[in-house]
């Protein structure tokens, strides 16, 4: 009976429609982020001193830094495939948040730790996704931060994407590949995102509600 409402849901004009458009907004915000992250990385400039990293020594963990996102990201279709209205919320939040991280990328231009762990140069995901200079905010802190965000109301899955970012978080500074302001800035930032996503997409986010307390 399940499969059947699903089937229907994912059968819905409106429902289609919403989600195009969000692939669409996420198409767009995936070119903006790339934009940003290579003028950040053409105007890096001098690395910093950072409390934290300072006295933190540096751990090899680029395969968490790497796979663990993606591990995340395979995660959180998963979870929309099986509730297709969720979808546009979740598209059009990501892509809010890769647009406003790309703003705050183009601000300042600080390069990376002189201690910073080396990253496979030969993994497809590091040369087409992760820049020099593209440090402020973090965003392996703040997507699985927005994502407790948006599932709330699901104390397991809270919990889940709340680890994700705290674990998160810790790597990228053991790894030294963000400064402690990055990490740390990151859930303030995201909380405001998801705020202002709420206003935004007011339809997408009583269509997600709706998913949620009446499971499709």
């Amino acid at each position: 009976m399940k499969l059947v409402v699903r089937g229907h849901y994912w059968s819905s004009k409106k429902l289609l429609i919403s989600i195009l458009w969000g692939i669409g907004f996420f198409a767009i915000s995936l070119v903006i982020n790339y934009l940003a992250g290579s003028y950040a990385t053409a105007h890096v400039s001098n690395p910093v001193n950072d409390l934290i990293l300072d006295n933190l020594p540096t751990v090899d963990v680029d395969g968490i830094f790497i796979y663990g996102i993606v591990a995340f990201f395979l995660f959180v279709i998963g979870l929309l495939s099986f509730r297709p209205r969720r979808i546009p919320f979740v598209l059009k939040s990501f892509s809010l948040f890769l647009v406003v991280r790309s703003f705050f990328i183009i601000l300042t231009h600080l390069a990376p730790s002189v201690h910073q762990a080396p990253l496979d140069s030969t993994s497809f995901i590091v040369n087409t996704f992760t820049f020099t200079g593209d440090l402020f905010f973090s965003g392996h802190t703040g997507l699985p931060f927005l994502m407790a965000l948006v599932f709330w109301d699901e104390k397991v899955l809270r919990w889940i994407f709340l680890i994700t970012a705290f674990l998160f978080g810790i790597v990228v500074l053991l790894g030294h590949f963000h400064y402690s302001i990055d990490v740390f800035a990151a859930f303030f930032i995201t909380f405001g995102i998801y705020k202002i996503s709420e206003r935004l997409f007011t339809k997408d986010f009583h269509l997600f509600n709706s998913a949620t307390k009446k499971r499709t």
